[in-house]
C-alpha cells in the first residue's frame, strides 16, 4: 500500500509517495493553481501516481494554506456572511481589541477591518460571572427574534461568544439550540467548543475565525474528497494541523482555524524526525521556498510551540506584529517567516537603496528566468546569474533562461551604477541577512545559542543559501535532508495524529490542589482516547502529554509549562522557563494557572529512509565544473549529481550538488558527506 503527502505552497505543489511494501519513495513538484487549489492537488496526484493506481493509496495526508490565503485577501476566497452573538453591551469587543498598536507613530495607520460589520453583531440579554454563576437569565425569545431577522437577511453562519462561557457554557448551548430552530441549516460555532479559556477578545476572535473558515474549509474538503473518490481513492484522507499533527476531515471541519499554517508545520515535524536519526538534540529548521523563508527551533526532538497566532497579520523581519491581525488561540508550531523566497522581487527604493521583498512573483508569472511572462528580478534570477543554479529545475520540468534573468537584473544595475553580477550578489547577501534574522528569532531571542545547534536546510531554495547563513550565525553543522525540495511534503508522511484539549483553571497556584489538576487531566485523556480510537490508533501507539499555561499574577500572557506531577514542581518549572525566555523570574510573585492542557499523540508508522545502495550509476565523482560566484569572487566549482552519491561519499567545496528538487551549494572551506539516510552532512570550515 502507498502513503502519499501533498503540500500546497505559494509557488509549487509538492508530492511525495512511499510504498510501504517495497520501501520505494518518489516525488515531484508541480506549479500551484491558486485560483483552484484542488485542481493543483489533483494534477500532482495524477502525475505522481502514474503507473501505480490511486486505488492502492492507503493514506493521503494534505497540507494547505487555504485559511491564511482567505485572510490575506485572495480574490477567489470570499468569506461567508457571518453574525456575532454576544452579551448586550459587548458587541464592539472585536473592534476595541487590545491596546497593541502595530504602528504607534504612524498617523495614517488603519486598524484591521473587523471580521464582522457592526450591523451583524447582536447583543443579547443574559450574563454569567467568572465563577459560572448566572447573574441574569438568558432571554431566549430575544435570541429567536434577532437571529430570525438575520436569517431572513441571508445570514447562515453564527459565531456565539458570551462572557465567561469557559466557566459555564449553558447559555451558549441554549443560544445554539434557538438558532438551529429559527434558522435551519445554519452553521453555529460556540466559543466554549473551540476556545474555552478566559480573555474575551481572544476567545471571540478565535470563534469568529473558525466560523468564517468553516464553510470554506468544509467545501474545500468535500470537493477534494469527491475529486479523489471519483478517481478511485478508497483510503483515508488526513489533514495537517498547525500544531504539528494530523487528523481526519471531520475534526478539521470542526476547528478549521487550527489548520491555517499546516504546510510550514509539516517541515518542522520533518526536522524533528530527522533530528532523532542524527541525534541532534537542538536543531534549527530553515525552509526557503518560492514565496517565503521560514525558521523553526526543535528542542529534544520536539518543535517549540506557541499558543497564540495572528492570522492575516503583518510580519516585520520575521516577527509577527501584535495587533496587526486576528488572534487565534490554538497550539501552533512557533515559526518565524520572512519574505525571502526564490520568487521574491528585488527593487530600488526612491532613495536609491536596493531592497528585496516583500512582493513575490509567485508561480504566475514567476521569476523572469522561468520564461512564463515574469519580468521582475528575483532571488532565483540572481542565483542563476551567479552560476549557482542549473539550467533545469523541478526534475527537468522547468528550464531556466539566463538571458531573461540578466535582462531583468540589468534594469536595477543601470539605476545603481553596478554590474549585473554585483547586483545579483547584493541580492543574495541582502536575502541572507533577512533570513538570518528569522533564525535568530527562533534561537537567540528565545535564550538559545545557535552555536549549539544543527541547521536543517530544505525547500527548493534553502540548500542554496544555508551554509552562508549558518556561517553568519555561527552554526557549526548543516544537514541537507533527503528530498529537500519536497521536505515539507515528506514531513506529512512522518507526522503523527495530534489533538490538543484544554480545561480552564484560572486560579492562583497556591489555591490549586494536585488532585484537582489530576481530575482535569484524566477527563481530557479519556476524551482524547475516544478521539484516537475513532481514528484507528492502537492503544500502545497513544501518548498523552500534560501541560499548564501559567503567568505571574497580573501579567497578560501565559507560558506553556510541562506538568511535572505536582503544582509545586510545575510552578518551579514556570520560573525556570520565564527566566530563559525573558531573562528574569520572580519567585516572590504569585503564579496563576490559567489553563490545563493535554496533547494527545497517536504514533504512526514511519518510512524507513535509507539511501539507495546503488550498484550502477554511482561514482562519487563530479560530472563537470562551472564558474560560480562566492564571497571570494568567481571560482571553478565541481558539479555533482546527487544520484551519483551514496553513503560515505564526500564532497569538498567549492561544489554544487544538483538534485531533481533542489540545488546544494558548498562554498569554499566547507565539506559534505552523505550518510545512510541520504542526508548531506556539511561541516563548515
Amino acid at each position: 500500500m502507498i502513503r502519499v503527502g501533498v503540500d500546497v505552497g505559494g509557488t509549487f505543489t509538492d508530492f511525495v509517495a512511499f510504498n510501504e511494501e517495497t520501501g520505494r519513495i518518489w516525488h515531484l513538484k508541480t506549479l500551484t493553481t491558486p485560483r483552484n487549489p484542488v485542481e493543483g492537488v489533483m494534477n500532482a496526484v495524477e502525475e505522481g501516481l502514474k503507473g501505480e493506481g490511486i486505488e492502492n493509496v492507503s493514506v493521503l495526508v494534505h497540507a494547505t494554506t487555504l485559511g491564511t490565503n482567505m485572510f490575506l485577501g485572495q480574490t477567489s476566497l470570499k468569506p461567508p456572511l457571518t453574525a456575532l452573538i454576544t452579551n448586550r453591551g459587548f458587541i464592539d469587543v472585536i473592534e476595541i481589541a487590545r491596546q497593541n498598536r502595530p504602528s504607534l507613530y504612524n498617523p495614517y495607520y488603519t486598524k484591521p477591518k473587523p471580521l464582522v460589520p457592526r450591523n451583524l453583531r447582536i447583543g443579547i440579554t443574559g450574563r454569567m460571572n467568572h465563577l459560572g454563576e448566572e447573574l441574569e437569565p438568558l432571554d431566549e425569545d430575544e435570541v429567536a427574534r434577532k437571529t430570525g431577522e438575520l436569517c431572513n437577511k441571508g445570514v447562515k453562519v453564527y459565531a456565539v461568544s458570551l462572557l465567561h462561557s469557559y466557566a459555564n457554557d449553558s447559555h451558549e448551548r441554549r443560544v445554539k439550540e434557538v438558532i438551529t430552530r429559527t434558522c435551519p441549516g445554519s452553521v453555529v460555532v460556540l466559543s466554549s467548543e473551540v476556545d474555552p479559556q478566559p480573555m474575551e477578545y481572544e476567545r471571540t476572535s478565535t470563534t469568529l475565525v473558525n466560523a468564517l473558515l468553516k464553510p470554506l474549509l468544509g467545501a474545500y474538503i468535500e470537493e477534494l474528497r469527491t475529486s479523489l473518490s471519483n478517481r478511485g481513492f478508497k483510503g483515508r484522507l488526513l489533514l495537517m494541523q498547525s500544531n504539528g499533527g494530523v487528523t481526519g476531515p471531520e475534526a478539521a471541519s470542526r476547528t478549521p482555524a487550527a489548520f491555517v499554517e499546516s504546510g510550514p508545520s509539516a517541515g518542522a515535524i520533518a526536522v524533528a524526525y530527522f533530528s532523532r536519526i542524527h541525534r541532534a538534540s537542538k536543531a534549527l529548521g530553515f525552509d526557503m521556498g518560492g514565496t517565503t523563508a521560514k525558521a523553526s527551533s526543535i528542542i529534544d526532538h520536539e518543535p517549540e510551540v506557541t499558543t497564540m497566532y495572528e492570522i492575516g497579520g503583518e510580519v516585520h523581519m520575521g516577527r509577527q506584529v501584535r495587533g496587526s491581525g486576528y488572534p487565534v488561540r490554538y497550539p501552533y508550531i512557533d515559526l518565524a517567516e520572512v519574505s525571502a523566497g526564490g520568487g521574491t522581487i528585488a527593487w530600488v527604493d526612491p532613495g536609491g537603496g536596493l531592497r528585496v521583498g516583500p512582493v513575490s512573483a509567485g508561480s504566475d508569472p514567476g521569476p523572469a528566468c522561468y520564461g512564463l511572462g515574469g519580468s521582475e528580478p528575483t532571488i532565483t534570477d540572481a542565483n542563476l546569474v551567479l552560476g549557482r543554479l542549473p539550467e533545469e529545475i523541478a526534475g527537468g520540468g522547468l528550464r531556466l533562461r539566463r538571458d531573461l534573468a540578466e535582462k531583468a537584473l540589468e534594469r536595477i544595475a543601470r539605476r545603481l551604477g553596478l554590474t549585473v553580477v554585483e547586483v545579483a550578489w547584493s541580492i543574495v547577501k541582502i536575502s541572507n541577512t533577512v533570513m538570518s534574522k528569522a533564525l535568530r528569532l527562533v534561537s537567540v531571542e528565545k535564550g538559545h545559542d545557535p552555536r549549539e545547534f544543527t541547521m536543517y536546510a530544505f525547500g527548493g531554495a534553502g540548500p542554496l543559501h544555508a551554509v552562508e547563513i549558518a556561517r553568519d550565525l555561527g552554526v557549526p553543522r548543516v544537514i541537507i535532508p533527503p528530498l529537500p525540495g519536497v521536505f515539507s511534503a515528506l514531513g506529512l508522511l512522518v507526522t503523527d495524529y495530534r489533538h490538543s484539549l484544554t480545561r480552564p483553571v484560572v486560579r492562583r497556584a497556591g489555591e490549586v490542589e494536585d488532585s484537582y489538576l489530576e481530575t482535569l487531566f484524566e477527563e481530557m485523556e479519556a476524551e482524547a482516547n475516544r478521539i484516537l480510537e475513532g481514528e484507528g490508533v492502537p492503544v500502545d501507539k497513544r501518548v498523552m502529554r500534560r501541560y499548564v499555561e501559567a503567568k505571574y499574577w497580573g501579567e497578560g500572557y501565559t507560558l506553556q509549562v510541562p506538568y511535572r506531577g505536582t503544582v509545586k514542581s510545575t510552578v518551579e518549572a514556570f520560573h525556570e522557563i520565564h527566566e530563559a525566555r525573558y531573562g528574569f523570574s520572580s519567585r516572590d510573585e504569585p503564579v496563576e494557572i490559567v489553563v490545563a492542557r493535554v496533547d494527545a499523540v497517536g504514533i504512526v508508522e514511519k518510512p524507513k529512509l535509507e539511501a539507495e545502495r546503488r550498484t550502477t550509476g554511482r561514482s562519487g565523482k563530479p560530472v563537470g565544473a562551472r564558474r560560480v560566484y562566492f564571497e571570494e569572487g568567481w571560482v571553478e566549482a565541481s558539479v555533482y549529481r546527487i544520484a551519483s552519491l551514496g553513503p560515505g561519499d564526500t564532497v569538498e567545496g567549492p561544489s554544487i550538488i544538483e538534485a531533481p528538487d533542489s540545488t546544494i551549494v558548498l562554498p569554499p572551506g566547507s565539506a559534505g558527506a552523505m550518510d545512510s539516510a541520504g542526508s548531506i552532512i556539511i561541516t563548515l570550515g
